[in-house]
């Protein structure tokens, strides 16, 4: 599968890690001062470190576990993933839940395009995924934009949105989640994933992808609240923070 990443993502700290050690090598074999080969050995040996933070610990390009075993316990539902991109939280979702069914949104177009490289319509690339996955037979493609979702309210059991509500700014995030409250049913689960910057992610990459600014979890649980959802349960995993809630 392939979500479609930019290199930097997953690599960039290669491209930092070589070029500084070879440097301090030919440096040394230059004579060069402690002084100047010291910051180029530390910065080799954090890019390394943080390399392998990336592929061992954050893994960006594989799909993610789902953070909680109470979303969707049933097993079976309608779902609603806002802004599913390539594929990886529908993914999730549709191995963990197999009963389930799900509906990929997102707003497809240049700026998707943009943030997910090239090759094919996005709605191709997403369905190349899900049928890669073995998982398609159980999911439709929508185009979709998440501040004003075009479903029945009540129209779904389950909706899952990861790494997609933290792109807007703070009055696009809250009118997403309302509209992800208007489309669940009464007592409909809602499964929020976001990009935080817990410590794996300040070592590995700083903050170069605090999307959101830096709204942090009371901001987030501020407007789940307010949207009509009873947060049960919340946590951080690397890179993510997550919120399990459900419509009131």
């Amino acid at each position: 599968m392939d979500f479609g990443y930019p290199w930097w993502l997953s690599y960039g700290h290669t491209a930092v890690a070589v070029p500084a050690l070879l440097l301090a090598w030919a440096g040394w074999r230059r004579g060069w001062s402690k002084w100047l080969l010291a910051p180029l050995c530390a910065l080799a040996l954090w890019a390394g470190a943080a390399q392998a933070v990336v592929l061992l610990v954050i893994r960006p390009d594989v799909v993610p576990p789902m953070p909680t075993a109470s979303f969707l316990a049933s097993g079976e539902g309608r779902v609603l993933d806002i802004g599913a991109g390539t594929g990886r939280s529908t993914i999730m979702l549709l191995r963990e839940r197999p009963r389930a069914r799900a509906v990929a949104s997102d707003l497809f177009g240049d700026s998707f395009d943009h943030h997910f490289g090239h090759g094919g319509s996005p709605q191709e690339r997403l369905m190349r995924n899900l049928r890669a996955a073995g998982v398609a037979d159980r999911a439709t493609v929508a185009t979709a934009d998440m501040r004003q979702l075009p479903f029945a309210a009540g129209e779904f059991d389950g909706v899952v949105s990861a790494f997609a509500m933290d792109h807007l700014n703070r009055e696009g995030s809250a009118q997403a989640v309302r509209e992800a409250a208007r489309v669940l049913k009464p007592g409909g689960e809602f499964l929020l994933m976001l990009v935080y910057n817990e410590p794996w992610a300040r070592f590995s990459y700083g903050p170069m992808i605090s999307h959101g600014g830096y709204r942090g979890g009371p901001w987030w649980y501020g407007q789940l609240r307010e949207a009509g959802f009873e947060v049960a349960e919340s946590g951080t995993q690397p890179l993510t923070m997550w919120f399990w809630a459900r419509r009131k």
